[in-house]
């Protein structure tokens, strides 16, 4: 188990070992709820920092509609199906609602009855974090102390309310890790963010996610505080479309100008990772879809649709979208016996998709992670990337003389949409999100 050295409340920074407690699954049920200060509390002090995480997914980790959906009407009711799931499905607390797993408040009631649960990844949960277990973090391997004592990143803050101690963690993708990293009884990586990040590039720079996804700007921390750099609680990520925007860069371009019409031009897409640390899709990649869509329209206002040139690779038909059905295992779940599943991808056929297939111990497709014993192809984007795609178009023959436009569209869904539309999940989940656009021309001649 490792130990952290924090810095005292005053200027005068003293050395000291950080307490170390139950972590993981052995921590379920050793805290109370009251051990932890409401975030209103917080709130009276902290009102800018407050309000940033309000409107966070970090305040939602619990209430959001899909986790609600995905973890009662699945994990929950699977649990009760196959009962060797239920510690598996009540960890899902240690990391959507740490208050209530500490607690012992397993499964915890429902959004609807407004527990503490509700409060998701709370502030008090997050600044009395004191390490973590093992070498690597996962599987809600924190150790929490809740207390008066509160840790962060800078040294020598003074509180009216509580101690602030500097701790180290705080500023390392560990502490992240905790949670963006997870392994299923099966033993594999269901989510691994913060891994992806260690292999990349970011991670041999030491570009923490702080970076990108707490960036700093000047301002207070507090009421009380002095001005200076304070890291801004957002947390964007995959449900903030201007986090998504442009994550990719594009390009498209012909092999040539000027085309026939009895002849063919072969388009090339690149695609660029340049903001993301870690690959895209990343964190629950069995919900999310990445795709390519590209489409062609002539001189008279008639559209074509391209479908992607296929390379060979082993695993590839999972990265071409298809009309097949998936995800038949959520009819243990739903107890539909025989479920043929739903449409697998839900986004226009001969579509390149970048994702890593989830699958079952029947070798299907899955949407739940838990149940997931293998992984397929990994065909995602990894930071700083660059995957090209081609798309060879044999010109139709009623194609109109002149000039053709040619767009390639890269969209995301947070969710696949056959499978919202299944589970009753709200449109907002599986709408479409532009990622970015690219715009070529060729000119048909006679």
């Amino acid at each position: 188990m490792k130990k952290y050295v924090c810095g005292v409340l005053f200027l005068a920074v003293n050395l000291a070992s950080v307490r170390s407690g139950p972590a993981g699954e052995a921590a379920l049920g050793t805290r109370r709820y009251d051990d932890y200060e409401k975030p209103a509390v917080c709130k009276s002090c902290h009102v800018d920092i407050f309000f940033q995480w309000d409107q966070a997914m970090m305040s939602k980790a619990y209430t959001h509609h899909w986790d609600e959906i995905e973890y009662f009407d699945l994990a929950v009711a699977h649990a009760e199906k196959v009962p060797e799931l239920k510690p598996v499905v009540d960890g899902c607390n240690g990391c959507h609602a740490p208050l209530a797993y500490l607690a012992g408040d397993v499964p915890p009631p429902r959004p609807s009855e407004n527990s503490r649960a509700n409060e998701s990844v709370s502030c008090d949960f997050c600044h009395t974090v004191t390490g973590f277990e093992g070498d690597i973090p996962f599987n809600f391997s924190y150790i929490s102390e809740p207390g008066r004592i509160k840790y962060g990143t800078k040294p020598g803050l003074e509180s009216p309310h509580h101690e602030t101690r500097m701790l180290d963690l705080y500023g390392q993708t560990e502490y992240c890790g905790n949670c963006h990293n997870e392994k299923n009884p099966y033993g594999i990586w269901v989510k691994s963010t913060q891994l992806e990040w260690k292999e990349g590039p970011y991670g041999r720079e030491n570009v923490p996610c702080h970076r990108c996804h707490m960036p700093k700007a000047w301002g207070k921390n507090a009421k009380m505080a002095e001005e200076g750099m304070v890291a801004q609680h957002l947390f964007n990520g995959a449900h903030d479309p201007g986090k998504v925007g442009g994550a990719i860069e594009l390009r498209i371009h012909p092999d040539r100008r000027e085309v026939f019409f009895d002849e063919g031009v072969v388009l090339s897409v690149q695609l660029f990772n340049a903001k993301a640390g870690h690959k895209i899709p990343t964190g629950s990649v069995e919900d999310r879809i990445l795709w390519l869509h590209v489409t062609a329209v002539d001189a008279a206002g008639n559209e074509y649709h391209l479908p992607v040139d296929r390379k060979g690779f082993e695993g590839e038909t999972y990265t071409i979208a298809s009309n097949e059905l998936a995800y038949q295992d959520m009819g243990i779940p739903k107890g539909i016996e025989g479920f043929e599943g739903v449409q697998r991808d839900g986004v226009p056929e001969g579509d390149r998709i970048f994702r890593m297939p989830y699958l079952d111990p029947q070798g299907r497709m899955t949407i739940q992670q838990w149940n997931t014993a293998s992984l397929g192809v990994d065909y995602r984007i990894g930071p700083r990337e660059t995957k090209i795609e081609t798309f060879t178009w044999m010109l139709p023959g009623d194609i109109a003389a002149g000039k053709v436009t040619i767009t390639a569209q890269l969209n995301f869904q947070k969710l696949v949409k056959p499978v919202a539309d299944f589970l009753g999940v709200p449109a907002e989940e599986s709408e479409i999100v532009p990622v970015n656009q690219a715009v070529t021309w060729i000119e048909v001649i006679d």
